[in-house]
């Protein structure tokens, strides 16, 4: 992937944590719809309202606490920035603790997307939502 954005590991790493939740939000969701897509046709409506269950802040904490164990250093570093990043929008529909550990894990997700870690991101959502689908 970085070779046709030409985004290097340099680059990457000077990212602000919410620049990588910005990306790693939109990640997440596709990753997400494509497992539900891949189980079988469905309204659209029931697609929506499974892929909404998986994405919301409470359900990306507890993605965040079973892939936990699974981080390499360089992974937990880059979570704990975006959990710890000051936002300065407020969650709509979550309470601040659920919003910021979605913060962190969406930012993980981004930082592994614009590396080109696409494997490693199916790792850890599929660890993440094994037992949601």
């Amino acid at each position: 992937m970085d070779s046709f954005f030409e985004i290097t590991d340099k680059d990457i790493r000077s990212f602000s944590p919410l620049t990588l939740a910005y990306i790693g939000d939109a990640v997440y969701e596709i990753v997400i719809r494509t497992i539900i897509v891949e189980k079988g046709n469905a309204p659209v409506n029931k697609l929506h309202h499974k892929a909404s269950s998986l994405v919301k802040a409470s359900a990306q904490r507890e993605a965040m606490e079973k892939i936990m164990p699974l981080l390499t250093e360089e992974e937990e570093a880059v979570y704990k920035r975006g959990r710890n990043a000051k936002s300065y929008t407020s969650a709509k529909n979550a309470d601040i603790i659920d919003y910021r550990i979605a913060t962190g894990f969406e930012a993980l997700i981004g930082f592994l997307y614009l590396k080109g870690k696409n494997e490693r991101i199916l790792e850890l959502v599929k660890q993440a939502v094994k037992t949601k689908l």
